[in-house]
């Protein structure tokens, strides 16, 4: 337990997440207990530049070596840089930046050091959140949905409905408001849906050298490849059932199927993929949910929103609908999780990640003169 979180009470936490996409570091202040939202307080972005983008890009799917030393030294410089600029914070949840991600071969591999962070920036910094899951069993991954079942309280949902994270990789939370605790069985669901932006991104940047297919204006003019979207769904993950969870490289074969097609085309194909990976995945909802709300980048993408509209049987918005802010919804998250995870609550269970038990993960760094 941390010597400077009390155990009761509102605690100001601040977030910070760096995903899959590599675009840059999100971070985020939340007011919470650890089960109640109270508010939400500031919030910026912090941008790798394209150099520490390619730095972090050449290491993605490795484990040790000289790419993920330099990869985790960007991470931490890019980290203190964003987060030196919040005052008033009690507490800091730092994800770190995912390489790799395999939790029954290797594990699942978050670079960034919570210790050097908290002695830079003189705050307990909460890190290190999947290891303990993947220990147990589970995938370590979402670790979202608990915040996202705290949202739901927070917007006073009173019916099941669905946060659709679309990053780098996508994932679904399917929520049921009308329990009382996030770990009660039947309250959530959550897995990875498929690839999201990853695939669409590296296309861009490896074709025409530009980071993302902005506003969707590429896809927007070409015609989807049916024969590579059937190719693409007959992948053995979509029969799997969840929890489940993926690697942002699990699916790099996707543009294979699609690199004889011209750039709008195979936008539009690849756009495609993503969206109907989600509509796979949303037939593993307990019940049908009374709406989606959309978080991550790929709410920004008009092409998309529009083929998850045709696609699923419920409304879709972006998560802004309900007042909530899509750009920081997983700084949020960590932040959130942070103070759980100080106060000794769990983070994941059984149908978030299927750990064998409810598991509160992650590791409490103290900078040295609080320990004084």
């Amino acid at each position: 337990m941390s010597k400077v979180i009390a155990k009761t009470g509102m605690v100001r936490a601040l977030g910070a997440m760096s995903g899959t996409s590599l675009d840059g570091v999100d971070t985020a202040v939340v007011e919470t207990d650890g089960i109640t939202i109270v508010g939400f307080g500031q919030s910026d972005y912090t941008p790798y530049s394209d150099a520490e983008r390619a730095v972090l890009r050449a290491a993605l799917g490795q484990w040790h070596g000289p790419a993920v030393e330099a990869a985790t030294e960007v991470v931490e410089v890019v980290h203190q840089r964003a987060l030196a600029g919040y005052e008033d914070v009690d507490l800091i949840g730092f994800h770190g930046q995912t390489l790799a991600h395999a939790p029954r071969l290797q594990g699942t591999l978050q670079v960034g050091n919570g210790a050097a962070l908290a002695e830079a920036l003189q705050r307990p910094v909460v890190w290190d959140f999947r290891s303990d899951d993947v220990a147990m069993g589970g995938e370590g991954a979402p670790l979202a949905p608990f915040f996202h079942f705290a949202c739901a309280k927070h917007i006073k949902a009173d019916a099941p409905l669905c946060f659709l994270n679309l990053g780098g990789v996508g994932n679904i939370t399917y929520v049921d408001p009308r329990f009382a605790d996030p770990d009660e069985p039947g309250a959530l669901l959550a897995f990875d849906t498929g690839p999201a932006n990853a695939p669409m991104n590296d296309l861009m940047q490896a074709r025409l050298g530009r980071p993302c297919d902005e506003d969707g204006r590429i896809a927007s003019k070409g015609t989807v490849e049916t024969g590579a979207l059937e190719l693409f769904l007959a992948e053995p993950f979509f029969a799997k059932m969840p929890p489940k969870s993926l690697d942002r490289n699990d699916f790099a074969e996707m543009i294979d199927l699609v690199k004889e097609l011209s750039d709008a085309d195979a936008m539009a194909t690849l756009t495609a993929m993503c969206a109907a990976a989600v509509a796979q995945g949303m037939e593993h909802c307990p019940t049908p949910p009374t709406k989606v709300l959309v978080t991550g980048g790929g709410r920004h993408n008009p092409v998309l929103m529009e083929m998850l509209r045709v696609s699923l049987d419920c409304p879709v918005a972006p998560i802004e609908e309900v007042g909530l802010d899509g750009d920081m919804l997983e700084a949020q998250a960590f932040a959130y999780l942070a103070v759980r995870v100080a106060r000794g609550l769990p983070t994941s269970c059984p149908s978030t990640t299927g750990v064998r038990a409810s598991v509160g993960g992650g590791m409490i760094s103290q900078p040295e003169k609080a320990l004084q």
